[in-house]
């Protein structure tokens, strides 16, 4: 397949790193963000063992900035989300929700702030810049809200820090779990943070020139040669292992924080307003109806990751579905994310779910189903 040969019109745009990972064996792309992401470099399950023994360089540069900017950044940002940033360093990155006036999740990014008055949204898969300049206009707040040229990759994998090592010197190994720093490499403006979707020690490195695409891709693959990196796409097996959210999979807009086990990414005491607190405080004081829950899935090795919501049932009765599911080469278990009623949410419970094949029985246990304390990433 020629790069050129790729695609469905100029509607969806292509990465700064497109060419080199078709070079590289991209053999399959979805559309995030209204742009291509790799999803397939041959075998998932390799790319997981690749991801888990060594490390593995990701284009997600689908991961589109929302930049916040202007003398009241710091306030319009805290309305957008139900998480205190009061005490949020420059320097720092945080893991947030978005929510609207109904308590609904619209977007789970990662926040990044690069100065007093200077914040990006790093966006899982929805127009929230859209959202905020819309919620800029009649906030009465002055701010200046974009998509810069910011393009990520993640480089994760127990050998990302040796790697980075390599690229960048010693002084890159004290970066601290989610914070970031200001490099520049051969030239190439970069932002390098310590974060990413896979729940490995990993690494985020965004581009701020997307003219040096290739060169930036080039560059980290020669380094990480010696130490095993190969090119592949975050993986459902890793992330679903460590009870990370897939948006639109896992939770969309009608999806509240509180049905998802997030109390502590919402502050309803904070004396900062923010969209969507009447209806978190009143949600979380009449408690939730329904709740995520973890399953392990009887039954042959799923063949890959489930396309459709499965429904899951009890004495005949229908209680939720299914809404990620894999087969874990690690736990030789399939496992899987779903939402089910509230009184039906009870660990070591006995469940039907409805795969394409037909009937299963299923547990609900416990998530994240590995390194439930994420000691590997935080390391």
């Amino acid at each position: 397949m020629q790069a050129d040969d790729f695609g469905f019109g100029t509607q969806i745009r292509k990465s700064p790193y497109f060419d080199a990972t078709v070079r590289w064996g991209a053999q399959g792309f979805s559309v995030y963000n209204h742009m291509y992401i790799p999803r397939d470099f041959g075998d998932p399950e390799q790319n997981f063992w690749n991801l888990v023994n060594d490390a593995i360089l990701c284009d997600v540069a689908v991961e589109r900035q929302v930049e916040i900017t202007g003398p009241d950044a710091a306030k319009f940002t805290q309305m957008l989300t139900c998480r205190d940033l009061s005490k949020m360093a420059v320097g720092q990155c945080k893991y947030i929700l978005i929510t609207n006036a109904d308590g609904g999740i619209l977007n789970d990014p990662v926040l990044l702030r690069l100065a007093e008055n200077h914040f990006w949204i790093s966006l899982a898969d929805s127009d929230i810049l859209l959202w905020a300049q819309g919620v800029a206009v009649n906030s009465g707040l002055d701010v200046t809200i974009g998509e810069p040229d910011v393009s990520p990759l993640q480089l994760q994998g127990p050998k990302s820090g040796e790697i980075m090592r390599a690229l960048f010197g010693d002084g890159i190994m004290d970066l601290r779990y989610y914070w970031l720093r200001e490099v520049d490499l051969n030239s190439i403006p970069l932002i390098v943070s310590r974060t990413g979707w896979s729940s490995e020690l990993g690494y985020e490195i965004y581009l701020r020139d997307g003219s040096k695409g290739d060169l930036l891709w080039e560059t980290i693959m020669a380094a990480g040669l010696e130490f095993g990196l190969k090119p592949g796409h975050t993986s459902s097996i890793r992330r679903i292992e460590g009870g990370m959210l897939s948006y639109h999979a896992d939770a969309d807009m009608g999806t509240n924080p509180f049905e998802l086990g997030f109390d502590r990414l919402v502050n309803l005491d904070m004396e900062a307003d923010f969209i969507g607190k009447a209806a978190l405080r009143r949600i979380r004081d009449e408690g939730v109806s329904r709740k995520q829950i973890g399953l392990i899935i009887d039954g042959d090795p799923l063949a890959g990751p489930n396309t459709t919501f499965w429904d899951i049932n009890s004495g005949g009765e229908a209680i939720g579905k299914v809404t990620s599911a894999v087969y874990s080469p690690r736990l030789e278990q399939n496992i899987a994310l779903a939402m089910v009623s509230a009184e039906h949410a009870n660990i070591g419970a006995q469940v039907e779910v409805v795969t394409k094949s037909g009937p299963v029985r299923a547990t609900i246990c416990e998530r994240p189903f590995y390194d439930p304390k994420k000691q590997i990433a935080a390391a």
